[in-house]
């Protein structure tokens, strides 16, 4: 896991034929801006050798890589402002002004409410749709109505395959349980485990508490495989090479419409424009303060916590207000 504190930006020109090549390129650092320049002068020269040399790179890495904060580009590490650091663990403050907790070794999930295997299920009845338009067609001999049926089924699509992922999920006791079963059959199947498990908005968040894994352990992708982690986070937690959780609310889910400024909130920011930033900063964490990131539920498995691990999980619990009652989650 990398989070540095220094970034710079390096162009290089060069001739290549008859054409005139422009590549630019990021640095990073965490001792001083000369040596995340020093960094991207480096990066910039070695991919206009590639590039003159005739090698073949995608469009996106021959002339300029995107300036963004989290986005799991490969060789690219976070770029957000830190706003603490305890041991391994880096907290920032992402694109949208929520603090977010970096850990390299234990292991975090996001677990939907609705798993994203339901599209599967979608697939089955616009395929049941469709035969039936076009069998209706044929017993109508007119492919004419087969097709008007169809595009009748198609508008239908949505809202029919919207019941039926609500019926399933009525009759497996609704989105929590599905959720919670999930994960009470992999530990089950691995009683040596022990979760912390937490009520976030949208669904589940589940912490390892028995030992510390590397991001591309194949138990902690088992493990992601079977609870329906987010494949997004999982993503991330892959090309990032850590592990990830929101510790404050999401501004909008608590009333303030207005975009982290100045946008788009990448870090680092003109030094101009940072009082705009901090004066921001400064009403979302006065108003975020009412509000926790998640809520602890309980813990479940072999009851063993790792040293390494304690204080990640108080850090966490303590960032996020997990453990303060009374409190809206957000």
């Amino acid at each position: 896991m990398i989070v540095p504190a220094y970034w710079a930006e390096a162009r290089v020109q060069q001739r290549a034929g008859d054409r005139q090549v422009t590549v630019r390129r990021f640095g990073w650092s965490d001792a001083g801006q000369d040596d995340a320049q020093a960094m991207a002068d480096a990066r910039a020269a070695e991919a206009m050798q590639r590039i003159v040399a005739g090698e073949p790179l995608p469009n996106r890495e021959r002339k300029r890589e995107p300036k963004v904060p989290y986005n799991g580009a490969a060789g690219v590490p976070i770029r957000e402002e830190i706003t603490g650091r305890q041991g391994s663990v880096v907290v920032t403050r992402n694109s949208y002004g929520a603090r977010c907790l970096n850990v390299p070794d234990v292991l975090i999930a996001d677990i939907d409410f609705v798993p994203p295997s339901t599209w599967k299920a979608g697939l089955v009845v616009l395929a049941v749709l469709a035969l039936a338009s076009i069998g209706a067609g044929l017993a109508q001999g007119s492919w004419l109505f087969g097709g008007l049926l169809l595009s009748v089924s198609l508008v239908a699509f949505s809202p029919i395959a919207g019941l039926l992922l609500r019926l399933r999920q009525r009759m497996r006791g609704g989105p929590e349980a599905m959720a919670l079963h999930r994960v009470e059959r992999f530990l089950a199947a691995n009683p040596g485990w022990n979760l912390r498990t937490y009520r976030t908005p949208a669904g589940l968040r589940v912490i390892a508490t028995h030992r510390t894994f590397d991001p591309a352990d194949p138990e902690a992708l088992k493990f992601f495989r079977a609870v329906a982690a987010d494949p997004v986070y999982v993503r991330m937690c892959l090309n990032q090479r850590c592990f990830r959780a929101r510790v404050t609310a999401k501004p909008w889910r608590i009333g303030i419409e207005d975009h982290l400024r100045p946008r788009p909130g990448v870090w680092p920011v003109d030094p101009l424009r940072l009082p705009v930033r901090t004066a921001w900063i400064e009403a979302y964490e006065a108003k975020a303060a009412a509000f926790a990131a998640c809520r602890y539920v309980t813990t479940v498995g072999s009851g063993v916590t790792d040293p390494v691990v304690e204080p990640v999980i108080a850090l966490h619990d303590d960032l996020s207000r997990a453990n303060m009652q009374g409190l809206s989650i957000a």
